[in-house]
């Protein structure tokens, strides 16, 4: 089932209404440090990231946004808690999203004011809630559970609908990966508004991937997200190029080279394992369309790889490169690496 939600522009990108799901990332930049910022960004582009975010500090941070924005070529998205000042200002300086709490941004008067200038500058709006900013009322109600996280973040949408903001997004983020799946599939069914994915806190490179994975895998396959965010206590390009491999993993990517290779066994007699990572580094950023295999051996390689463009596999002293499950040559194992590389090229270089 796919949950089609409205669709909102963010600048330039749209997201919702079945367009693609949009890869975000943050940056760990001060934003007033504005060469430090653009060189993270642009770096954060080539990698892949859609849609970027930006922490707004103080004023200063601010003002940058407006400088900032001439030099990089994706969304920005301004992230404010605790002043509605700072909401507006980022606003009035270009940002193209802002990502708020109504809950902290003030009383009415802020909530109002900073709504007013959404709606001005005719921006999207990003509310939602976390295991650490659940409203206190539904936790008394309900406890922390995806009841109240979907709760809590639908009073904040209300509040914004109340003062006639209607481009929002929405996310309701936890650190348990069966608490985020459960509470997601709730607000699907509660709100046509688009869905940004996440697992908040998610931790360093290897449980962040993990957890991520669990988390919003299962929820793309139900059809649900419009946006995405892999949180990772690293380098914010690891965020990028995770994300790009989930969406690969779920079919909703089909424009890159897919590396099937097997774990290998006590057949195997040649240096598989090295060359897999060299291809799967060599093709990394390939848009084409192909399946590659590297098999550990001649026993079952080919036939389990039939279904490849292109595939080799290894004995002792030989390899044999195939296509399609036929065999093509067959190679001395020193000149497997060159000779595969050769075929790879190929099926890249052709239009």
């Amino acid at each position: 089932m796919q949950y089609i939600t409205d669709k909102v522009k963010i600048g330039n990108v749209a997201v919702g209404g079945g367009e693609s799901v949009k890869i975000q990332s943050m940056c760990t930049t001060k934003t007033s440090d504005i060469d430090a910022t653009c060189t993270q960004i642009l770096r954060l582009e080539e990698a892949g990231c859609q849609i970027i975010r930006v922490s707004v500090l103080d004023e200063s941070d601010a003002y940058a946004i407006k400088e900032i924005k001439k030099k990089i070529h994706i969304p920005l998205v301004a992230d404010i808690h605790f002043s509605a000042a700072l909401a507006v200002k980022a606003i009035e300086n270009g940002c193209d999203k802002v990502r708020i709490n109504p809950g902290n941004i003030g009383g009415e008067r802020e909530i109002k004011y900073v709504a007013d200038c959404i709606k001005e500058h005719d921006i999207a709006v990003r509310v939602g809630s976390n295991t650490g900013s659940i409203e206190k009322e539904f936790l008394q109600k309900y406890g922390k559970n995806e009841y109240s996280l979907v709760e809590s973040a639908l009073k904040s949408v209300g509040i914004l609908e109340k003062y006639g903001v209607r481009k929002i997004v929405i996310s309701v983020k936890a650190s348990s990966v069966p608490l985020t799946v459960k509470a997601y599939r709730l607000l699907a069914t509660r709100t046509q508004y688009p869905l940004h994915l996440g697992v908040t806190e998610a931790g360093t490179e290897q449980m962040a991937v993990v957890k991520s994975s669990a988390a919003l895998g299962a929820l793309l396959l139900d059809g649900i997200g419009d946006t995405l965010r892999i949180s990772i206590t690293d380098d914010p390009v690891k965020e990028v190029i995770a994300a790009r491999r989930l969406l690969r993993a779920v079919g909703l990517d089909m424009n890159f080279v897919n590396v099937i290779s097997c774990p290998t066994c006590g057949r195997c007699m040649w240096n598989s394992m090295e060359i897999a990572n060299k291809v799967s580094g060599y093709v990394e950023n390939s848009a084409k369309r192909l399946n590659i295999a590297v098999m550990g051996c001649v026993v079952n390689g080919p036939g389990e790889a039939r279904d490849c463009d292109l595939g080799i596999a290894g004995a002792k002293d030989y390899c044999i490169i195939f296509k399609g499950g036929e065999i093509i040559a067959k190679v001395d194992a020193k000149d497997a690496e060159k000779e595969f590389f050769k075929e790879i090229d190929k099926f890249l270089n052709e239009r």
